[in-house]
């Protein structure tokens, strides 16, 4: 006698689904998050992502690239990690010698209260919100020009990755700013009290280029995270029986 297929509902596919596939995706692609970070928050802005990489690597191991990675994957969603805490950003920065992210997490706590938290909240809103409109916007449009029904299923994977890719690239360039803003509030947030203060002070410092800074990785991270996440989560739905 046969087994009995194990029978799910349909959102609980879905959330299963999106689950591995955001998680996999977050984890595997942890360190481009840290480079941003170290980048986004360095005094002279001479330094490129390979250099920050070796540094990285030499100080404080190849493990120090995932430095942040517990509060990051607690999302099944990619595109909403639990980014709008300081507690990502502060670990990931490497200035403040904490020891653990609880430690991070006590110390905020202790230093600045639950406000501290919320540190860069604005600038993370402006920054997320737009980023999942703009790649969902470009990624179904994509995927609507290209010919599937005469493709081979085979290809599809690599279709889907790549509309990912193409999408993933605008909506990482339209809101690094806001991604900028973010880091510097949460890193100081005794400074920068209103996201104004965050912004003028990037401009006066940097100029507009520093509203990018750190750009090449979060846009490598997010690009490939979320073409990764979406590709793994309609094939999986695709073995369940289900169409996304």
């Amino acid at each position: 006698m046969s087994p009995v297929p194990l029978q799910m509902h349909p959102v609980l596919k879905a959330f299963v689904c999106g689950s591995i596939s955001g998680t996999c995706s977050t984890l595997l692609f942890q360190p481009l998050d840290l480079l941003k970070t170290r980048l986004q928050t360095l005094q002279s802005g001479r330094a490129g992502m390979v250099a920050v990489l070796f540094r990285v690597v030499r100080t404080e191991s190849l493990l120090g690239l995932w430095k942040g990675v517990s509060p990051v994957s607690g999302s099944s969603n990619p595109d909403f990690k639990m980014t709008h805490t300081s507690k990502p950003t502060r670990y990931e920065s490497g200035r403040f010698g904490y020891g653990s992210v609880y430690g991070a997490l006590k110390s905020i706590y202790q230093t600045e209260g639950a406000r501290g938290m919320f540190s860069g909240l604005t600038a993370t809103l402006l920054r997320d919100a737009p980023f999942s409109g703009i790649y969902l916007m470009f990624y179904t449009q994509t995927k609507k020009l290209t010919p599937q029904v005469q493709l081979d299923p085979v290809l599809m994977p690599v279709v889907n990755f790549g509309c990912g890719i193409f999408a993933g690239v605008l909506a990482s360039l339209a809101t690094q700013p806001a991604d900028v803003i973010k880091t510097h509030m949460q890193l100081s947030p005794e400074k920068y009290r209103r996201t104004s203060q965050a912004i003028a002070f990037i401009y006066k410092d940097f100029g507009l280029v520093g509203f990018f800074r750190g750009g090449v990785p979060r846009a490598l991270r997010r690009t490939l995270m979320a073409a990764m996440a979406w590709t793994v989560y309609e094939q999986m739905m695709e073995k369940m029986g289900l169409k996304s």
